[in-house]
C-alpha cells in the first residue's frame, strides 16, 4: 500500500517545538513506515522522516517570514494532488483546504479534522461528505452534520517520554498562551496553592501576555520557560506533580495532556470538550468546572497513583493503538 501523508507548513514535521498539527501526521507516517507500510511524507524541506520525504516549501512559513503562508500552503497541496495517481490513499492533516481536490482526484483521502477554527469552515466539510472520508480526534469533537468514517485518538511515541515515579514539586501549564487555554487560570490556581507554577508554550496572544501573565511571572514562583521541546519537553512534563489545563473552549483533543499521563503525571482541566475522554476523574487526574475546583484538586493529588496514569495513556493513546485504528480505515475503503 502505497500512502501520501500530507503534512501543514506552517512548521517542520515533526515540530521542533509547537505544531501538533505536523506532530500527528509525522507520528502516523513513522508508526506506518514501522509496519512495512509504503509512506511518503509531503512537508517542509527541513522535516525528518524514514521514510520518502517529498516538499516544495523549504521552511515552515513560521520559521521563515519572507515566505507568504498562502502561497506556501496552494504550492504544497497542489505539489501532492498532482501526483495522487502514484499513492492508494492519501491522508490529510492539513484542514479543509484539500477537500476542494477530492472529486478532481481518483485516490481515496482520508481528512483527519484536528477541530474546526470557527464555523464559517463547517460549509466546505459538508459540500464533500459524500466523497471525503473523515476521522474526527475525538468524540466531542464529532460535527453533527458531517459523516465520520472512525473516531481515532491522536498516539504519542511511548519513546519520547519516560514514566516518572517520582516527581519534583511544580506545578506545569503546557501550551499557547491564550484565553482559550487559560494560562492566567493556571497562575490563580499557583498561586492560592503556595506551588511553584513553570510556563510552557508560544505566545499566540500577546497583548493576553502582557496583562494577564507577564504580571506575575517573579521567576521564582512563576517562570516562564518560553517554547520547550525534545528530550526537555519529556522532562518537564515527567517531573511535574500535575499539569493544569484549565481551558476556556472545546478542546478537540490535547495532546499535552496525553503525553503528560504517559509520564505518569496527572492532569487537572476544566471538564469541556475532549477532557473526559482522556482523563478518568479521580484516577488519572481531575475534572473541574471552576479555579475552586481545581484548588481543591491540587490539594488531593496525593490519591492519585503515577503508574495508573502511565498505564491508562499508553492503553489508549499511543502511536501504535493510532497506527492499528488509521490502517483499519485505510483497507476499509
Amino acid at each position: 500500500m502505497k500512502i501520501a501523508i500530507l503534512s501543514p507548513v506552517a512548521w517542520r514535521t515533526p515540530p521542533r517545538h509547537y505544531g501538533p498539527w505536523e506532530q500527528m501526521a509525522s507520528n502516523l507516517a513513522e508508526g506506518l513506515i514501522a509496519r512495512g507500510a509504503d509512506v511518503t511524507l509531503f512537508a517542509t524541506g527541513d522535516s525528518l522522516t524514514q521514510g520518502k520525504l517529498a516538499w516544495i516549501c523549504e521552511q515552515g512559513y513560521e520559521e521563515d517570514w519572507n515566505a507568504d503562508a498562502k502561497v506556501n500552503e496552494c504550492m504544497h497541496i497542489s505539489y501532492l494532488m498532482e501526483q495522487a495517481h502514484h499513492f492508494d490513499i492519501i491522508h490529510n492533516h492539513f484542514d479543509f483546504l484539500p477537500l476542494t481536490y477530492s472529486r478532481l482526484i481518483g485516490t481515496p483521502m482520508v481528512t483527519t479534522i484536528h477541530g474546526f477554527s470557527s464555523e464559517k469552515i463547517i460549509p466546505v466539510y459538508q459540500r464533500y461528505n459524500q466523497v471525503a472520508h473523515y476521522v474526527a480526534i475525538s468524540n466531542a469533537d464529532r460535527h453533527p452534520s458531517l459523516h465520520y468514517k472512525a473516531t481515532i485518538y491522536n498516539g504519542v511515541r511511548p519513546d519520547d517520554f519516560t514514566f516518572t515515579p517520582v516527581p519534583d514539586d511544580y506545578l506545569l501549564y503546557f501550551g499557547r498562551i491564550h484565553p482559550d487555554k487559560g494560562t492566567y487560570e493556571a497562575i490563580q490556581i499557583a498561586l492560592q496553592t503556595n506551588r511553584q507554577l513553570l510556563i510552557a508554550g508560544i505566545i499566540q496572544q500577546k497583548d493576553y501576555f502582557e496583562e494577564k501573565v507577564k504580571p506575575y511571572i517573579d521567576n521564582e514562583q512563576i517562570r516562564y520557560l518560553g517554547a520547550v521541546g525534545g528530550q526537555a519537553r519529556n522532562e518537564l512534563l515527567g517531573k511535574a506533580i500535575a499539569l493544569l489545563h484549565p481551558i476556556h473552549f472545546n478542546e478537540p483533543f490535547g495532546l499535552s495532556v496525553a503525553e503528560a499521563m504517559l509520564c505518569g503525571t496527572p492532569v487537572i482541566a476544566f471538564n469541556r470538550g475532549s477532557m473526559p475522554e482522556l482523563i478518568q476523574d479521580g484516577r488519572t487526574g481531575f475534572l473541574v468546572n471552576t479555579v475552586d475546583g481545581a484548588i481543591a484538586a491540587v490539594q488531593a493529588l496525593g490519591k492519585i497513583n503515577r503508574h495508573t496514569c502511565h498505564l491508562h495513556a499508553h492503553q489508549h493513546f499511543t502511536t501504535d493503538r493510532m497506527t492499528e485504528d488509521y490502517l483499519k480505515v485505510y483497507h476499509s475503503l
